[in-house]
């Protein structure tokens, strides 16, 4: 079954994160994604290693964990894009291609003549997709940028960890690269808008994504606070800023998360735990009144909370319909059995260990489901099928392109 991007084909020039997620789920969807990587190195996160894949006899093969995270279904084709040689065939691909995908510094494919206008020239209604630190444009355009820098730049560790004054306090950056991840995924968005109004009015695009710009705009609720407020939003560690109690408590072996969003459910939640009276003080009747009095709050559900298991909080508030749940480990996460249910974990054949684990996509389509296509791939494993099929470069042209380090 053909997924709803099998018509496209997507040329790849990234590397490291956003620019590969946006492929990866294009690839997901069905589309031709052809990765361009540098001859005997490629994508820096291929030596962002270990852990590695292991083998069917569990040795370490030379697939990093990271890579494989980003290029499921890919194509891999090296290229020296700074060669003449190498420079030609990117824009020959580029002909039969319907989006660009690239991650270079400002105006650096410019000098090689693989630039929008260049691009723009042999393929006039060609997607090209630019994803950089800072934006095309303004003070910073030049610098690079790394998802760490932007979490720090972009406001989000000022509102990541535990206040300044409890123990380990200070600001904290999130466990994954989010600003790379978003900036993926607002990519993919801005290119399957571009197909959309491509299909309609046959005009290509230019597309500008910014990792700073998607970390400012997915600071969402908060940087609305402060732009009503003109307050600057606080670090309340598990804590939400506008919803109480809406935290992590300790319990007797661990801890439990509530996260009551709704005067109802708090009367539910005081029930349970013996403290129905709570829910009707004045002070904590409404959750503003429980926002504005929120020391006091957690200040009595603590101690409450820490008589009984996690699980005895989760077993007795979840058929309530009190949102609740653990601390999961990675490991434990992909335990759950709602996560296996919705099969979040995957397997596919791979050339250099029989079958490789991936999280699977958390897109589904009930009429047409996804089906995955192939293993995020060595280096280079695509090279000739791609140059001979696509382009029809005979074997002694690729053998004397290889000669020249080209390929």
């Amino acid at each position: 079954m053909e997924g709803p991007l099998s018509h496209v084909r997507v040329l790849d020039l990234s590397r490291i994160l956003a620019g590969p997620w946006a492929g990866q789920l294009l690839a997901d969807l069905g589309a031709e994604v052809i990765k361009i990587e540098r001859p005997g190195r490629g994508d820096d996160t291929r030596a962002w290693g270990p852990p590695f894949l292991k083998d069917a006899e569990g040795r370490d093969t030379t697939e990093t964990a990271y890579f494989l995270c980003a290029n499921r279904g890919k194509k891999s084709l090296t290229l020296d894009i700074a060669s003449d040689e190498g420079q030609r065939i990117v824009r020959e691909l580029a002909a039969q291609s319907d989006v660009v995908i690239e991650n270079f510094k400002t105006g650096d494919l410019s000098r090689y003549g693989l630039g929008y206008d260049d691009l723009k020239a042999v393929k006039p209604d060609i997607i090209y997709c630019s994803i950089t630190g800072f934006g095309q444009n303004g003070p910073m355009k030049s610098v690079a940028g790394y998802d760490f820098m932007i979490q720090g730049l972009g406001g989000l560790m000022s509102l990541t960890g535990e206040p300044d004054h409890v123990p380990g306090g200070g600001p904290k950056k999130v466990g994954v690269p989010v600003a790379d991840l978003m900036t993926g995924m607002y990519a993919s968005v801005a290119i399957l808008a571009a197909l959309m109004r491509r299909d309609r009015t046959g005009e290509g695009e230019y597309i500008d994504m910014a990792l700073l710009d998607c970390q400012i705009a997915m600071l969402s609720n908060q940087a609305q606070n402060y732009l009503i407020s003109r307050e600057v939003p606080k670090r309340y560690g598990n804590a939400h800023p506008n919803v109480v109690p809406y935290q992590s408590f300790r319990t007797s072996d661990g801890h439990v998360i509530l996260a009551i969003g709704n005067d109802g459910q708090f009367g539910k939640f005081c029930e349970v735990a013996g403290i129905s009276h709570v829910s009707s003080d004045e002070r904590f009747a409404t959750n503003a009144a429980r926002v504005r009095n929120r020391e006091a709050l957690v200040e009595i559900l603590a101690p409450v909370l820490a008589t009984r298991s996690t699980q005895q909080w989760c077993s007795m508030l979840g058929p309530l319909g009190v949102p609740c749940g653990p601390i999961n480990t990675v490991e434990q996460a992909f335990e759950e059995a709602q996560v296996k249910h919705r099969g979040m974990q995957i397997e596919i054949d791979h050339p250099s260990a029989n079958r490789v684990p991936l999280v699977g996509t958390p897109i589904h389509f009930r009429n047409n489901p996804i089906r995955y296509g192939a293993a995020p791939p060595l280096l280079g494993e695509h090279t000739e099928q791609v140059l001979e099929g696509l382009l029809g470069i005979d074997a002694d042209r690729i053998e004397s392109l290889r000669a020249a380090g080209v390929i």
